[in-house]
């Protein structure tokens, strides 16, 4: 068979060679046309109807306290003045820098102009009530937002801020226009997941589909937090096409990591997606491990609590962490550190803030009636990182803090005394105030609103600082398309009532977008 077919070949050929240059030419260009054809015809394909969750308090929470519902009002303020300067000097380009009032983009988002900005600050935009911001930033979607660009842009960022935010948009909304481009981006993001073990690569081509590693990450390999931060978003949208591909991407993932053995327990950063081995051994719960954890948790929450598969790795890896990586400082901060070449750096990064919100949303169904304890675990994690922050000369917290010796909760090195806007502090007073209702969650949060409005805010907008213990930082000029769509929605939620967004009926992704429980 393999001769018969080679002599074909040959003879194809032959036949090809006889034509002229000109009639191969024609030959090519309508082959191409017709693979066009195709494409457009699958990218059409109108999408099955599907009942749309119960969405419950999309709309409400307006506080009946004239003193929480006046801050409530002063965070929307915010929110305009950042919108409103991106729509001015930003419009288009991913994010704004506000005092050379121009577009920004970073590497995450390719070489493009993507509107990462309005695609993250949609929801956001919606449960404040700013319709006519909304809309302008759907009408932009509708005509511009084009994924058939030559760039190549990261698939964690990509799924988190634009699949997670378009989703979000499209379940509050109920505008179609939002599921077919988180769809037909998704369809873009797939060709990320052929590799030999089906690990995806962390940054894909949009237009060729070509993926390929970062070159600092340990030999080769992917990392923890966003090969394992797509399981929300990729089961969403299987419930949307009818099509399962996205969930049985996921579920491989899933599959593939159950199988592996784990140093003490704990799942290191680095996976090769060539060899399926693990690369260096560094474990950790802020940047590179971080979300992966957080969506064990909420891969449970999500399916109504019948994925137990997930609560049970949840579990598991919580213990570990907290055998292995939780300590108590010598001043009685409790932190998180990070494994490192098999000892235990006493270092917090400000991403791994989010654990204590995420200790809190888990504490109810942990194992052995610990729920307490997890609650307990959450305050304390708040505690030690509003610290951080109340350590500082702006009241803003550092990137990464230090338990060493006489120092705690304060960062030592210069590259890491910077604030870029982050949310995760802000995220774990939000989670904290709806369990506990503890009023001292909303007078943090307010301390830190009053600092970034000081500090951070500019005339063209909010900028991050280069350093939060100097009394005149300078800026880094970056409005980040997360203050928009994270930090200032969490601190929107810390002053509204619990009917808005309730917790039972949405969980939300690691980008603040919440999607809806599927029961």
């Amino acid at each position: 068979k393999i001769r018969a077919d080679h002599e074909k070949a040959l003879e194809e050929a032959k036949e090809k060679l006889k034509k002229s240059r000109d009639e191969i030419q024609a030959e090519i260009q309508t082959e191409k046309n017709k693979v066009v054809q195709e494409l457009k015809k699958k990218d059409s394909k109108p999408l099955p109807p599907v009942p749309l969750p119960n969405l419950i308090g999309i709309n409400s929470g307006e506080p009946a306290d004239p003193d929480i519902r006046e801050k409530r009002n002063k965070i929307k303020e915010m929110m305009k003045h950042a919108w409103d300067n991106y729509r001015q000097y930003g419009w288009g380009h991913n994010e704004l820098k506000p005092i050379a009032r121009k577009g920004h983009s970073t590497n995450i988002f390719g070489n493009s102009q993507m509107g990462a900005t309005i695609v993250d600050a949609l929801d956001t935009l919606y449960i404040m009530g700013l319709h006519d911001e909304f809309r302008e930033g759907q009408e932009w979607i509708d005509k511009n937002l084009d994924f058939s660009v030559n760039s190549e842009v990261s698939v964690f960022e990509v799924n988190i801020r634009f699949i997670g935010g378009l989703l979000a948009a499209y379940y509050l909304s109920g505008q179609e226009v939002f599921k077919i481009k988180a769809v037909q981006l998704a369809g873009k993001l797939l060709p990320a997941f052929n590799t030999p073990t089906g690990i995806p690569w962390a940054m894909v081509n949009l237009k060729s589909g070509v993926g390929r590693n970062w070159g600092w990450a340990s030999a080769g390999s992917s990392i923890l937090a966003e090969f394992g931060t797509l399981h929300m978003e990729f089961v969403h949208l299987s419930y949307l096409t009818g099509d399962p591909v996205y969930y049985n991407k996921v579920m491989h993932i899933r599959k593939l990591l159950q199988k592996m053995d784990r140093p003490n327990g704990l799942y290191p950063n680095y996976l090769n997606p060539r060899t399926g081995r693990w690369g260096q051994h560094h474990t950790s719960v802020g940047g590179l491990g971080d979300s992966f954890y957080e969506y064990l948790l909420k891969a449970w929450l999500m399916s109504d609590k019948m994925d137990t598969e997930a609560r049970k790795m949840y579990d598991d890896a919580i213990e570990a962490i907290e055998k292995h990586l939780i300590r108590k400082s010598s001043g009685g901060l409790t932190f998180i550190g990070e494994w490192k070449n098999g000892h235990l750096e006493r270092k917090m990064g400000h991403l791994t803030c989010f654990a204590g919100g995420m200790f809190a949303l888990g504490a109810d169904g942990s194992r052995d009636d610990k729920a307490g304890h997890y609650l307990q675990l959450g305050a304390e994690i708040a505690h030690t990182c509003h610290e951080s922050y109340d350590r500082t000369t702006l009241k803003l917290g550092p990137e990464a803090f230090k338990f060493d010796g006489g120092v705690e909760a304060v960062a030592v090195r210069q590259n890491e005394k910077y604030y870029i806007l982050r949310p995760e502090v802000i995220e774990t007073y939000w989670y904290m105030w709806r369990f506990t209702h503890d009023p001292k969650y909303r007078q943090w949060g307010w301390e830190a609103t009053q600092a970034i409005d000081k500090y951070c805010r500019v005339s063209g907008g909010f900028s991050g600082v280069k350093d939060v213990y100097s009394s005149s930082p300078a800026y880094d000029d970056v409005q980040q398309s997360f203050f928009l769509a994270e930090t200032l929605k969490y601190l929107y939620l810390l002053f509204s009532n619990d009917d808005l967004l309730p917790l039972d009926n949405w969980v939300f992704n690691t980008e603040a977008h919440p999607l809806p429980v599927l029961h």
